[in-house]
């Protein structure tokens, strides 16, 4: 600090006439930047529902657990699951791209702030030139015989700028900030949309697990009933007809339970692949599926407004565009620009920092247009059409976020009823395929009536199953839904975008 004030005062000594000039240039440009044109920003209103339709009947959350809290999918209780979120946040290279989007978008919120500041420019020089003999180094006639050498050493110091007389900068930090609002509510809105993904697929593979372990037991089932229709057969009990069915159903049924494996597979790659792993090092041990969904806390609809990134990144688009609609129409009023030098020449370095050598300049300019043929009105007329569609955009979000609320409780209440009813009848056919079965064994009944029963025992249990699996991924979409553990309140705020870090 010591050194800067000697090189001010130093400045102010050795050149008082240029520092009287510029500081009251300066002083002017201060007074004169204040106005901001353009409309004021207003988030528009939309239509909220008191309450959620189907969450009528639903379970509701105990009060300790009525937000969500960040890491939603602990809610599940699943260790698996967890350490497989934990991946995502690390290592998703979706995540990371957008995670890179908005450090880009945040150095431009700093971009934009230095044009708020003049431009200083130094070009020292230092120049060497011959001149002939008989001339001097105007390249007049002297009556010197001997050529000349001639070095000229020169410092300039250059600076200009331009007062952001109408707001146009502000409008443009403005505008910046809330686009890298807007890209680190989309990197929430990605990071939520990857965790999601994650969970419903791990679900889906458990779910895989569960028919496995369903269509083993049966494959065993079916081989115990084959022997038994050999046994039957060998006896005279029974015709090979029998024999040549209950094959055909061990077979396929074989294929079917074979079959499992692609899909599982299929979602183990996936979730490699969403965990940032090669899927080809990458697997999860086999386990069937044995969680139930649980209360998800949903809030009243006014709350998913601050709690989904992807309603947020669109809010935050509307003020963007509202910013720039105040850059547009400040091109209708004057710029003026600043601009002042001073600096050091001389043929001789030993004097470059003497008296005589100093030299400075301090002006100032306007520039207005005058014609366009409507192009600024034109441009104008497009940024709030922008801002228009933004709107737009935003209200089409946020009747998205309530469907996909609604959609989501009415599958988790209506799943709940419809597993309660599935279980219901499987117990049925298992009651079926027993009596069926000790029919067959006393010789009362063919065993085509075995068969019967067999196979709806079999597509029963694979609808139980199936539902259950669909009610555990319409319980993560839920959380998706209403936005997961994030707040609107977690979003950089200008003044940290424009700090250093």
């Amino acid at each position: 600090m010591p050194e800067r004030t000697h090189t001010r005062a130093y400045i102010n000594q050795r050149f008082p006439a240029a520092s009287r000039a510029l500081a009251a240039l300066l002083a002017g440009g201060a007074l004169l930047t204040g106005c901001v044109v353009g409309p004021k920003y207003a988030k528009p209103p939309v239509d909220t529902p008191p309450a959620y339709k189907e969450s009528q009947d639903w379970k509701v959350a105990q009060p300790s657990d009525a937000v969500i809290k960040g890491k939603w999918w602990e809610m599940f209780n699943d260790p698996q699951l967890n350490a497989l979120e934990e991946k995502v946040n690390v290592s998703n290279q979706n995540i990371a791209a957008a995670a890179a989007a908005f450090f880009a978008a945040r150095e431009q919120v700093k971009e934009a702030r230095a044009q708020l500041f003049p431009t200083v420019t130094a070009s020292p020089s230092i120049t060497n030139s011959r001149n002939p003999a008989g001339t001097n180094s105007a390249g007049a006639s002297s009556s010197t015989k001997t050529s000349t050498i001639t070095t000229v050493s020169t410092l300039p110091v250059d600076a200009s700028w331009q007062p952001d007389l109408w707001g146009r900068v502000r409008n443009t930090i403005a505008a910046a900030a809330f686009g890298a609002q807007a890209s680190a509510a989309d990197l929430e809105n990605t990071r939520l949309t990857i965790e999601s993904e994650v969970a419903v697929d791990y679900f889906d593979l458990r779910g895989q697990d569960s028919l496995k372990q369903l269509l083993d037991s049966t494959v065993i089932a079916f081989q115990e009933s084959l022997d038994l229709t050999k046994a039957l057969y060998e006896t005279g009990i029974d015709s090979d007809e029998s024999v040549a069915q209950a094959e055909t159903q061990l077979e396929a049924t074989q294929a079917l339970d074979t079959n499992l494996g692609i899909l599982r597979s299929q979602y183990e790659h996936a979730i490699a692949t969403l965990t940032g792993q090669p899927a080809s090092t990458f697997s999860i041990p086999i386990q069937p599926l044995n969680a139930t969904p649980p209360p998800v806390p949903a809030g009243v609809p006014s709350d998913l407004l601050e709690r989904r990134p992807d309603i947020a990144a669109a809010e935050r688009s509307m003020a963007q565009a509202n910013s720039q609609i105040g850059i547009a129409t400040a091109a209708f009023y004057p710029n003026v620009t600043l601009t002042g030098g001073l600096g050091f020449s001389s043929t001789s370095f030993a004097s470059w920092f003497t008296w005589p050598s100093r030299f400075w300049s301090v002006g100032a300019s306007a520039s207005e247009t005058l014609f366009d043929a409507g192009l600024r009105r034109a441009t104008v007329q497009q940024f709030r059409a922008q801002f228009d569609e933004t709107v737009a955009d935003y209200r089409q979000t946020v009747l998205t976020g309530f469907q996909q609320v609604e959609d989501n409780l009415a599958a988790l209440r209506i799943l709940e009823q419809e597993i309660k009813q599935q279980d219901t009848a499987v117990t049925s056919a298992q009651r079926a395929l027993t009596l069926a079965t000790d029919r067959y064994r006393l010789g009362i009944d063919p065993y085509l009536n075995v068969i019967t029963a067999q196979t709806t025992l079999l597509s029963n249990e694979q609808t139980a199953t199936s539902l259950r699996t669909q009610q555990m991924a319409a319980a993560v979409q839920l959380v998706e839904a209403l936005g997961g553990g994030w707040n609107a309140s977690q979003l950089p705020t200008k003044a940290s975008m424009i700090a250093k870090p």
